[in-house]
């Protein structure tokens, strides 16, 4: 590896990132300075909603774009620079479809807040750790006033196995992606993290051939693909594995930190 060529690193936030109490490491603080005085472009890329994504990474957010909603919605320094969302009557049709799926919960993503029922304290404790702006509704007969990225289903005993076999109709015109252990995304098809590295990677310009990016879970397939530094987490989907030309630690080992080193020790 010539990781003297990177100009570009994309992180996954949870399980990669994020260790498992969903913080990140102070290490990576500490790194992120010497990357940025290296002008080493650093981007965000997560399912979580862009509020809660800014939360975590608040003390750098003047310096990074925030890839949030899986690639739906694009933030650099506060300044929206893309935004794909639904239409109301797809949205309507999509919620028909995940309501007559046993014991899911649904979480209606849009740009101002995400909505849920009002359900269990369990369930908003679970839906508050990745959606910090948020309402809780009583029925989904009636739309909020929102523009809406992504509809995201929770399902407490395994979303592949519990969620994901009964939206494989719909998979043809709709991304559908297991992004967690508990949860699947439904979003348009051109909604994805790839699309949104790309628009960055034209941004900047910069190529595949110069981007670093790290990932665990099937919603960060298309975004390794556009990295010739792709890296899985040792706790990745088996389906990331895979994809990624490397391997690294888990996201309570350090895994994204220890490449980071690496790199740090050879631009400096």
């Amino acid at each position: 590896m010539d990781l003297s060529k990177v100009k570009l690193i994309v992180s996954d936030m949870d399980g990669t990132l994020l260790n498992s109490e969903h913080n990140v490491s102070e290490l990576f603080f500490e790194q992120f300075e010497v990357l940025n005085s290296k002008n080493i472009r650093f981007v965000a890329a997560s399912g979580r909603q862009y509020h809660s994504i800014l939360q975590k990474l608040e003390s750098i957010q003047e310096h990074i774009t925030i890839v949030a909603e899986n690639g739906a919605y694009v933030v650099e320094n506060g300044k929206e620079l893309f935004a794909n969302v639904f239409v109301k009557k797809d949205i309507e049709k999509l919620i028909a479809v995940s309501q007559k799926i046993p014991n899911v919960h649904i979480v209606l993503c849009g740009k101002k807040r995400a909505y849920f029922l009002r359900e269990s304290a369990e369930f908003k404790n679970i839906v508050t750790e990745y959606y910090s702006e948020y309402d809780t509704i009583e029925n989904f007969d009636e739309l909020p006033e929102d523009d809406f990225f992504k509809i995201a289903l929770c399902h407490y005993d395994g979303s592949e196995a519990n969620i994901y076999p009964y939206l494989k109709e719909i998979e043809g015109d709709w991304q559908v992606k297991v992004s967690g252990e508990l949860w699947v995304d439904i979003a348009l098809k051109s909604n994805h993290k790839g699309n949104a590295l790309e628009r960055i990677q034209e941004q900047f310009g910069v190529t595949d051939a110069e981007t670093m990016a790290f990932g665990d879970y099937q919603n960060d397939l298309e975004m390794l693909k556009k990295a010739a530094f792709s890296f899985a987490m040792e706790n990745a989907h088996t389906d990331v594995l895979e994809v990624a030309k490397y391997k690294t630690g888990s996201n309570n080992n350090f895994g994204v930190e220890s490449v980071l080193k690496k790199l740090i020790e050879v631009i400096s």
